[in-house]
């Protein structure tokens, strides 16, 4: 590994990770990064010039993590770049008793299977060019400080561990599709590099996800996207009749468990593959 350095990821690197983001043509922004490196820690490899070729972050929680951000420069793949950084997350996990928990790409699925993690369940992504008519439906209202308790009690659920200050993160960033039904879910979402993304989005029930992702899509421009899971076809096909198109799967993976954390059937739209 001549002519490079492996070093914690900080605040002065975000220039270099917005810049994998964009060589990867992945979505995050600054926003998205500050928010991971303030909630989570990583790991980055600088080569000769300072610029940063490869990183990887983890986003600790209750009894697991999320290992988020694995990318390598185009000009420095194919040097281990990517597996050392993972290892090095890894070894940090199992020095916390921390299982590590992903969401890989079809391309990183392979090299996550090589490293001990296993398939647990999936979602796809779908892309939002330009507005498309959606229909106005009742029963959900903009989140107020009175809903965080049942929101955060129904995510916990869902995802398996609290993670408030996500959330409320996000609730901050894209205010108007910030919606809930009383008692049974909601939706947040965020802006991104290349587009807004809608998630998550939890919820008692396919209907209700419907109701409160058809507001959120009246609130906000597109482009977007959204992270749906597979268990949920109704919403998939809803989604296709407005205009959306599928972009490419990915699969939550687990390394030392069964199972991976939480209980999918109330997750219909994730937060992004970074977040979970």
């Amino acid at each position: 590994m001549t002519g490079s350095t492996e070093h914690p990821l900080g605040p002065q690197h975000l220039g270099g990770c917005l810049a994998l983001s964009q060589a990867a043509n992945w979505n995050q922004n600054e926003a998205d990064w500050r928010l991971m490196l303030g909630i989570g820690h990583g790991w980055g490899i600088s080569v000769a010039g300072g610029t940063l070729a490869a990183s990887t972050l983890v986003i600790p929680f209750e009894g697991f993590a999320w290992v988020s951000m694995v990318l390598v420069r185009p000009e420095h793949r194919g040097k281990g770049y990517a597996s050392r950084l993972l290892r090095v997350a890894i070894a940090d996990l199992e020095k916390r008793a921390l299982t590590p928990v992903l969401d890989a790409t079809p391309a990183g699925r392979e090299v996550y299977r090589l490293e001990g993690f296993r398939d647990t369940w999936g979602f796809k992504r779908y892309a939002l060019p330009k507005k498309s008519p959606v229909e106005k439906r009742s029963g959900m209202r903009a989140l107020a400080g009175g809903d965080w308790e049942r929101i955060l009690e129904l995510d916990r659920r869902a995802f398996g561990a609290s993670r408030e200050p996500l959330l409320r993160d996000l609730a901050r960033r894209l205010p108007q599709a910030a919606l809930v039904v009383p008692e049974k879910g909601y939706v947040l979402g965020r802006e991104g590099r290349e587009a807004l993304q809608l998630g998550p989005l939890v919820a008692t029930d396919e209907e209700t996800a419907i109701r409160l992702l058809s507001q959120a899509l009246r609130a906000v421009q597109p482009p977007l996207y959204v992270d749906v899971v597979d268990h949920a076809p109704v919403l998939r096909g809803w989604l296709e009749a407005h205009g959306f198109a599928f972009q490419r799967p990915f699969t939550r993976m687990v390394r030392g468990a069964a199972s991976a954390p939480g209980y999918e059937k109330l997750v219909y739209c994730v937060a992004g593959p970074e977040l979970g």
